[in-house]
């Protein structure tokens, strides 16, 4: 149910500022900004990488968002701004993203949010896979989409999701086993069931 009001809200916000209304877009803006950096800096594993994201994706989102026809979608739609800036700061910033492959994005993790807090292990491991699948275990474990929405999302059939998050959950598997710092706990694969 509160799920359903939330949605209420940010439709009748989306249609507020598509008729022009700019205290909508500030109440837009309050209510999504951290859960879109907190996604981006998971992206990107760099908080400051995030801001710079975020502010894009902001920037993306203001310009297209008369023409988003269904205010309904607009938390997938902007997601997928989201991810394509990401992604754009990734391949910008390849060697330094492989720099800061270790490092733990510890602020990513305590956000307050919707989602689920995560624990700095699970985090450096995210850190640590490529970005195809970081991005796909983020949207499905952390931010909680169903298939469908990450397939719509990513631009992708369900069947390359489902393909893409049974690989990102063996690198990921694979990278948790081999951590000598983490205890042994649950993986996201055997936390979670195998479809939405």
């Amino acid at each position: 149910m509160a799920a359903d009001s939330e949605q209420l809200v940010d439709e009748i916000l989306v249609m507020d500022c598509q008729s022009g209304r700019s205290e909508a877009m500030d109440m837009l803006v309050a209510r999504w900004q951290k859960r879109l950096w907190r996604y981006a800096c998971r992206l990107t594993g760099n908080s400051e990488a995030a801001w710079e994201v975020t502010q894009e994706s902001w920037i993306g989102i203001i310009r297209g968002l008369r023409r988003l026809s269904d205010p309904a979608r607009f938390q997938p739609w902007a997601y997928r701004i989201v991810t394509n800036k990401a992604r754009d700061w990734i391949g910008r910033n390849v060697k330094r993203r492989e720099m800061q492959s270790e490092q733990v994005p510890a602020d990513c993790a305590h956000e307050d949010g919707p989602t689920h807090e995560t624990s700095a292990d699970l985090e450096a491991i995210l850190a640590r896979l490529p970005a195809r699948s970081r991005t796909v275990l983020t949207l499905y474990y952390l931010e909680e989409f169903p298939l469908a929405e990450i397939a719509k999302i990513l631009r992708v059939p369900k069947g390359t999701v489902k393909s893409r998050l049974h690989t990102a959950r063996a690198e990921f598997k694979k990278l948790w086993s081999t951590s000598s710092e983490t205890p042994r706990a649950h993986t996201p694969a055997e936390s979670k069931g195998e479809t939405r």
